[in-house]
């Protein structure tokens, strides 16, 4: 009766393996053929478009790490700072919706419905 058990046990994992597999790769081809798959920005090697290339900072400061520091040196930096502070706070929020929007996705707006059905 032990040995029937252990049958039913392992043809059950299989099977469970097996439809994990087939979705798996069901929703893997949909995903290619439905051209989803271009969109995804956290595939290695995505490069963006030349539109989407924001523009560096200007500045490439960097604070000596020797020499005196005086009054001089740490208002310098101060100014540096707050210039990259500033540069950062104007950038778009990571998490808001607009990353995700048709526009920066670069989906085209869908065409109104015509209310004259007769001109297809």
């Amino acid at each position: 009766m032990r040995n029937k058990s252990s049958k039913k046990i392992i043809i059950l994992g299989v099977a469970a393996v097996s439809v994990s597999i087939l979705t798996t790769v069901i929703s893997l081809i949909i995903y290619h053929n439905s051209g989803d798959i271009y969109l995804d920005r956290s595939r290695p090697g995505y490069l963006p478009d030349e539109s989407e290339v924001e523009n560096e900072p200007e500045s490439n400061y960097t604070f000596s790490s020797s020499g005196p520091i005086t009054e001089e040196v740490l208002n310098d930096y101060i100014t540096h700072f707050e210039e990259a502070l500033n540069y950062i706070d104007d950038l778009d929020s990571p998490f808001s919706e607009a990353p995700l929007s048709d526009e920066s996705l670069g989906i085209p707006a869908a065409p109104a419905p015509s209310d004259n059905p007769s001109a297809e």
